[in-house]
Formats: structure tokens, sequence, C-alpha cells
């Protein structure tokens, strides 16, 4: 008798064991390895999905885009318009009306300018040019002015 109860015994436990290591790591594991990582992923992909990016996407740009426009149009566009064109413009003025100016009219002024303009203005050549066209000067200056070459 002891036989037979030792032999159920080990056949219940060796049933018992190898089933419920069986189901255990089959069923439960399969099932809860599937569905905490289903949900947790989906969850999660959700969440941060939806939410997180939802959130950081609308507070940050709108912080940065509001924060970054505000600043730049009032700091730094007022401080280029006021500095760099303040600057730029008296220091472009102050030299155009000081140095330029200066060297121009004292320039225009000189007796060599004055001879300059009155040449450049006036009509004189234009005057003697169908004069001086044809005759003999003109043909053996044309002709000499031929042969001076500088190649």
């Amino acid at each position: 008798m002891d036989k037979i109860v030792l032999s159920a015994l080990i056949f219940f436990l060796t049933y018992l064991f190898t089933y419920l290591l069986t189901y255990l790591l089959t069923y439960l594991f399969t099932y809860f390895l599937i569905y905490l990582l289903t949900y947790l992923f989906t969850y999660l992909l959700t969440y941060l999905l939806i939410y997180l990016l939802t959130f950081l996407f609308t507070y940050l740009f709108t912080y940065l885009f509001t924060y970054l426009l505000s600043y730049l149009l009032t700091y730094l566009l007022s401080y280029l318009l006021t500095y760099l064109f303040t600057y730029f413009l008296i220091y472009l003025l102050t030299y155009l009306l000081s140095y330029l100016l200066t060297f121009l009219f004292t320039y225009l002024h000189s007796p060599l300018s004055t001879v300059l303009l009155q040449k450049l203005t006036d009509f004189q050549p234009v005057k003697k040019f169908p004069t001086f066209y044809g005759t003999r000067r003109f043909i053996t200056a044309f002709t000499s002015a031929r042969h001076l070459s500088l190649f």
C-alpha cells in the first residue's frame, strides 16, 4: 500500500508541478507580459504623445515664441533702430559734411579744377570740330597718331 500511495503522490506532485509550471510559464506570464506591455506601451505612448508633447509644444513654443518675439521686437529692434541708425547716420552725416564736402569745395574751387570744369562744360571743342575736320592739320595729326601704337 505504501507503494501505491507513494506512486500516487509522485504522480500527483509531478502532474501538479508540471501543470502549474506550464500554466504559470505559458498562460500567466504570457498574459501578464502581453497585457502589461501593451497596456503600458499604449498608455505611455498615448500619454506621452498626446499630453506631454502637446503640453511641451504648446507651452514651450508659445512661451519661446512669445518671449523671443517680444524680446526681439522690443529690445533688439529698438536698440538697433536707436543706437545703430543714430550712430550710423550721425557718423555718416558728420563724415559727409565735414570731410567730403570740405574736400569737394576745396578741390572744386582750386584753379586746376575750375579750368577742368570750364573745359568740360564749355562747347568750344564742338564748335571748333567742323572747322578743324578735313583740313591738312587734321589729316597729318590723324595719320601720325595712327602710327603711334602701344603694341
